[in-house]
């Protein structure tokens, strides 16, 4: 089959690899439909290669129609359409049996000391083959999948592979108060929707950026958004918005991405020219964010405010400001978002045909499989208005 894979720092390649096959009872093998690109894909392709091995087959994001199942499936079937959460997990374990999917006990990376599993995502989480490939083999499928109707199109229903819940967790994390104000730091693709879903919960939302396609985007979908290229001090703004105060919560959707730290620039790019088994250690126990999305966002809310965090972030001593933090009394929540937990809640919004959080407006670009690399240098340059890629096989 053919399949993007990983070869270096802004190396990314579409080959021929091995098909996948059902190797243990649990096991089934889609056949690829329609793939993301995310912005943790981004990580690989400049920071994270030390962690990477080449011919690794990327992507997390994927949907299709089952191809085969294992003995010990009975929940899905050969030509059902399912989406394919990016964290693997079993739904029987003890984190399993909390919600909390993301550290699922029977995948989790002990060897790394991580959490559950993640499809295309580095040694750190499992080594396991990505969905930016014709087929994908799905460990755990008698719980992962999920079953979506026949007849609307793909893009109103694979956003449910990571966009959809993690956007959802972050608001859910962010405890906006009801008819309260969130800040949304970074519209790309988790921002959007992070910002389109806390509207539609009732909240006032500021979405901050300085790309204009991306701020064009939260306009048409009700946003009140911040130019971050031409506002000088972003919280002193949000803070001349809401009577003085911040607002009640922050997301910070950009994570180790963002822009304002030359000297964490500088640590990232000298790591990533390192051999890999020098940069590694490196990357696991140093401080090499980029925290200036994070610095905003502990400035732009609330004293007793919470900010939910959904970028990723990858540094083991990255200083905090603590005094700061403890001094306003914030709250921080974060992590990888538990994806079946959210389906319920969510499912309704995307069976609905008046589209309630305008996932038909979140694909900028529809590309070929065999485009992957110049979809990939356009995402990491914000080229085009490219807010989200879709690859097809």
């Amino acid at each position: 089959m053919r399949a993007v894979t990983w070869h270096g720092k802004r190396d990314v390649r579409v080959e021929d690899v091995p098909d996948p096959a059902v190797k243990e009872p649990n096991d089934a093998v889609v056949r690829i439909t329609s793939s993301g690109i995310c912005g943790s894909d981004l990580h690989l392709y400049e920071v994270l290669g030390p962690f990477m091995a080449e011919g690794d087959i990327l992507g997390h994001e994927p949907m299709g129609i089952v191809e085969e199942v294992g003995s010990g499936i009975t929940n899905i079937k050969p030509g059902d359409r399912v989406v394919i959460p990016f964290n693997i997990a079993c739904g029987h374990c003890h984190m399993c049996g909390m919600e909390l999917y993301a550290h699922c006990e029977t995948t989790q990376v002990r060897e790394h000391g991580m959490g559950a599993a993640l499809f295309g995502y580095t040694k750190l989480y499992g080594h396991v083959p990505g969905g930016q490939a014709e087929y994908l083999r799905v460990p755990e499928a008698q719980f992962g999948p999920i079953k979506v109707p026949e007849g609307p199109p793909d893009e109103r229903f694979v956003y449910l592979s990571d966009v959809l819940p993690t956007s959802w967790q972050a608001v859910a994390y962010a405890d906006i108060p009801e008819g309260g104000s969130v800040t949304v730091f970074g519209l790309g693709p988790i921002g959007q929707m992070s910002a389109r879903i806390a509207r539609h919960l009732g909240h006032r939302v500021i979405g901050v950026d300085g790309v204009t396609a991306r701020l064009d985007m939260a306009r048409r979908h009700g946003i009140e958004v911040i130019d971050a290229s031409e506002v000088h001090d972003v919280p002193a703004e949000i803070r001349e918005r809401t009577s003085g105060r911040g607002t009640d919560s922050v997301i910070d959707a950009v994570g180790m991405e963002a822009h304002g730290s030359p000297a964490a620039k500088l640590a990232q790019t000298l790591t990533g020219l390192l051999p890999g088994a020098v940069a590694a250690p490196i990357m696991a126990n140093a401080g090499v964010d980029r925290l200036a999305a994070l610095m905003q966002s502990i400035d732009s809310v609330r004293r007793g405010g919470v900010i939910s965090i959904t970028g990723v972030y990858g540094g083991m001593t990255d200083p905090m400001p603590m005094l700061r933090m403890f001094d306003k009394g914030v709250t921080l929540r974060m992590g990888q978002a538990h994806v079946r937990r959210w389906i319920s809640a969510l499912m309704p919004l995307l069976t609905d045909d008046s589209d309630p959080l305008g996932v038909m407006d979140l694909t900028t670009h529809r590309m070929p499989l065999e485009q992957a690399p110049e979809a990939y240098a356009m995402f990491q340059k914000k080229a085009d208005g490219a807010v989200k890629i879709l690859l097809r096989p």
